[in-house]
């Protein structure tokens, strides 16, 4: 079954408490905060207290996914803050092994995502090392993009390669996903999928677009 995983970038932060609140009550299976530094990616959004301020409205895991080009030097911050999963960059780390490792031994879910210029190969070492694999299927750094459909192959070769080994990893992809390309992405390979502004719109209650989600793929 696949999972949704609303990411709070496209959340009304005058609400943040009551957005968390409403996506836990309808059925989302854990919470993505968007990390970014200004340097890895252009823009720069919320931190630690980002985690802490969604710890305090859910049970639900959290997801801290970090574009951040110095990840190791703040991940025991995450950890403090409530990250259950914590996801860190290919393109930082020359080996990220140590860090996902670091990750693992401290209690939490290590994650390794590529960006879309990144090609899988570069994961393909690290295919024991990690407990889920985010595809990036919108370069980072901005919310509300359309997904580059170029990237759905990398989730279906990475799937091929883990079913290979015998591997059960999650797969996720973040980036443009909503009613239009979610099927698409878990006929692809993923099995976890990042939603934003697809969950918080104007157009319905979160309630009714995480049903349309899982309707869609018949989860």
């Amino acid at each position: 079954m696949a999972l949704i995983v609303p990411s709070i970038l496209s959340a009304d932060f005058t609400r943040l408490g009551e957005q968390v609140q409403a996506v836990t009550a309808a059925g989302a299976d854990r919470i993505q905060v968007d990390v970014m530094d200004g340097h890895f990616v252009p823009n720069i959004s919320i931190g630690t207290l980002g985690v802490e301020a969604v710890r305090r409205a859910t049970t639900l895991p959290i997801e801290a996914h970090l574009m951040i080009t110095d990840p190791t030097r703040y991940v025991d911050d995450f950890l403090r803050a409530g990250a259950n999963i914590i996801i860190v960059h290919r393109e930082v780390l020359p080996d990220p092994r140590p860090l996902l490792g670091y990750i693992r031994q401290h209690g939490a879910q290590a994650g390794l995502a590529i960006s879309p210029a990144t090609p899988v190969q570069a994961i393909m070492d690290d295919l024991t090392d990690a407990d889920l694999f985010l595809v990036m299927t919108v370069h980072p750094g901005f919310g509300g993009q359309a997904l580059i459909p170029d990237c759905l192959a990398k989730v279906t070769q990475l799937r091929q390669a883990l079913n290979a080994r015998g591997l059960t990893r999650d797969i996720e992809v973040d980036g443009g996903i909503h009613e239009g390309t979610v099927a698409q992405a878990v006929s692809a390979g993923a099995n976890v999928l990042v939603a934003g502004s697809a969950v918080f719109n104007d157009r319905e209650t979160p309630a009714q677009s995480i049903q349309r989600l899982r309707a869609l793929i018949g989860a």
